[in-house]
């Protein structure tokens, strides 16, 4: 009988947590929706960011089922939209008081990767990168408010060389569907419902606000200028002075074959022999032969134009037959749905296209396991699937990059098993001790060769 009360009487203070958590994040949700509306992201746009990073990683947390840390920045986000209130009063009555916002609360790209508590499983990406991010900055246009990875690390604060990416807020647009805006931020579209409460078939409305998280490690690589490919990552990281100016979500190859033709991107180090703009696509005898079994029309050649699945321009590999090129389906990026060329989607790759000199040498590699060591010690590892089944298994990888790196004393492997079983495709940290959240600044990162 006093088990039993006392079983009850701790489902009681879960049950009121609970609901302390639940009012907390009412009344953060509330807050940042009424701010809003006043005219904040008019006024004081950048307070209004700072505000939104903070209950996107309440929200963060919350998904994780990390309620403390949900907790403490609900309470921090309502804190400091009752001093954005107060900022936004004073500014109307015309007072040159200007309220201190609070400074414990990092800024939306600096944001800390959470720790990797149980999880729901419709949140096991991406993200990401976080961002990987001018989607932060939401200018309002297709090509740049949609974008998951920085296109001017000037501009991006994302102060790291070694992690791009951020908790962000994402605007949908007109003609924007879930597909879409997952591959426009690189992040799985599971993630993406997951972390705003949707599903499938929900329908999004222009303006609506939707999370996201796409950090991710950058991949260790000799290319100092040029291209790196990362096939589980569905990453494209353009490399500049040993660091990454550009980087967005591709869409590789379909895991699938017909006889002995392979779909696959391969991998391999290649130079770009050719810029295209307005190609012509040159249909291969693979895919004449597909459209011939299929009872299609057997076409050889496709004009510049609309139906083009090239798009408006082409980067010629040295790779046989691999092309990185525009698209005419976007909604298949960050998917494997081509049959081996590298596709990017349409805006990016324009920008894309202008940035990358000819002869300009590139890799295409295959690390599913990526991981780094902060400057002040913590371990992040970021886990993709192996989409070609090339490994001896995602366990396997991480204990072997782990063990290489010399970091297992400082590991916590119910943390590994986690992120291992989620395959988010974004850093988590695994570090064995508990730390307060800081802000993310990796000093060395590694990534693992499939063995």
């Amino acid at each position: 009988m006093r088990h039993h009360t006392s079983c009850i009487v701790a489902l009681l203070v879960l049950l009121a947590g609970t609901v302390a958590h639940a009012d907390l994040r009412s009344e953060a949700m509330a807050m940042l929706a009424r701010l809003r509306q006043d005219g904040m992201a008019t006024r004081f746009p950048e307070e209004l960011r700072s505000l939104d990073a903070t209950v996107a990683t309440g929200e963060l947390y919350y998904q994780l089922s990390d309620q403390p840390k949900a907790a403490h920045y609900y309470r921090l986000a309502a804190q400091k939209g009752a001093l954005l209130e107060r900022h936004l009063m004073k500014a109307r009555l015309g007072s040159n008081t200007v309220v201190p916002l609070p400074t414990d609360a990092p800024r939306q790209t600096t944001l800390p990767v959470p720790q990797s508590s149980a999880a729901t499983a419709g949140q096991s990406s991406l993200s990401a990168v976080a961002q990987p991010p001018d989607a932060q900055h939401d200018a309002g246009t297709a090509e740049h408010a949609s974008i998951s990875v920085p296109s001017d690390p000037a501009s991006s604060h994302i102060h790291s060389t070694k992690l791009v990416g951020a908790i962000g807020t994402y605007t949908v647009h007109k003609r924007d569907t879930l597909r879409l805006i997952a591959g426009k931020l690189g992040v799985s579209i599971s993630r993406l419902t997951a972390m705003n409460g949707l599903s499938l078939r929900s329908r999004l409305k222009p303006g609506q606000l939707l999370r996201f998280n796409n950090q991710r490690i950058i991949p260790t690589s000799n290319i100092r200028d040029g291209i790196v490919i990362n096939i589980p990552d569905r990453m494209l990281y353009l490399f500049q002075k040993g660091k990454v100016a550009y980087a967005t979500a591709v869409a590789l190859g379909t895991p699938t074959k017909m006889d002995n033709i392979p779909w696959q991107t391969p991998t391999g180090k290649f130079k770009i022999i050719a810029k295209i703009k307005d190609p012509t696509w040159t249909v291969p005898p693979s895919i004449q032969e597909e459209l011939r079994r299929e009872g299609k029309e057997v076409i050889t050649s496709i004009p510049p134009g609309d139906d083009n699945p090239l798009g408006r321009y082409a980067l010629r590999t040295s790779l046989p037959g691999i092309l990185i090129h525009s698209t005419s389906s976007p909604w298949s990026i960050y998917t494997y749905a081509s049959h081996g060329c590298i596709r990017v989607y349409p805006e990016r790759m324009a920008t894309l296209f202008r940035m990358v000199p000819l002869n300009s040498p590139g890799e295409i590699i295959y690390h599913p396991v990526k991981a780094a060591v902060t400057a002040d010690g913590r371990i992040l590892l970021e886990v993709h699937g192996d989409i070609y089944d090339k490994t001896r298994g995602i366990m396997h990888e991480a204990k072997a990059l782990l063990r290489s790196m010399r970091v297992t004393e400082k590991v916590d492997w119910s943390k590994v098993k986690q992120v291992v079983a989620r395959r988010s495709g974004v850093a988590e940290e695994v570090t064995r001790e508990t730390t307060e959240s800081r802000h993310v600044q990796p000093v060395v990162t590694h990534d693992q060769s499939p063995s």
